[in-house]
């Protein structure tokens, strides 16, 4: 799954353009964009600020479906040892109740 992708989806399903995504979450458009075409990958924090502009719960960008997660692609080119590809792995097989609880955990520590 590729987030950019992913968000891409998500704000065409609810018929919404990047200008809507940007009145609200704060975000510049320009981001937006990069984001959407894969020139910048976005910050869990910045995640969240999407899936409230999205009206979904943050897991849903990076997850498709209620079943076994697909998770998101990391690079080849990363090194298999990175801190965030063990995140992943660790996230896609988590249940749809621990990544709720995991995200929400991520976003109390954010912003403390």
């Amino acid at each position: 799954m590729d987030i950019a992708k992913r968000l891409r989806e998500l704000r065409e399903a609810k018929k919404l353009s990047q200008g809507d995504i940007e009145r609200r979450s704060g975000l510049l458009r320009s981001y937006i964009s990069r984001v959407e075409g894969g020139y910048t990958v976005p910050s869990l924090a910045t995640l969240e600020k999407f899936a409230k502009a999205l009206e979904v719960a943050p897991y849903q960008i990076l997850f498709e479906g209620s079943g076994r997660a697909s998770g998101p692609k990391v690079s080849e080119s990363a090194a298999p040892d990175r801190p965030s590809r063990r995140l992943l792995k660790f996230f896609a097989g988590a249940s749809s109740q621990n990544r709720k609880l995991l995200l929400a955990l991520a976003g109390k520590l954010s912003k403390s």
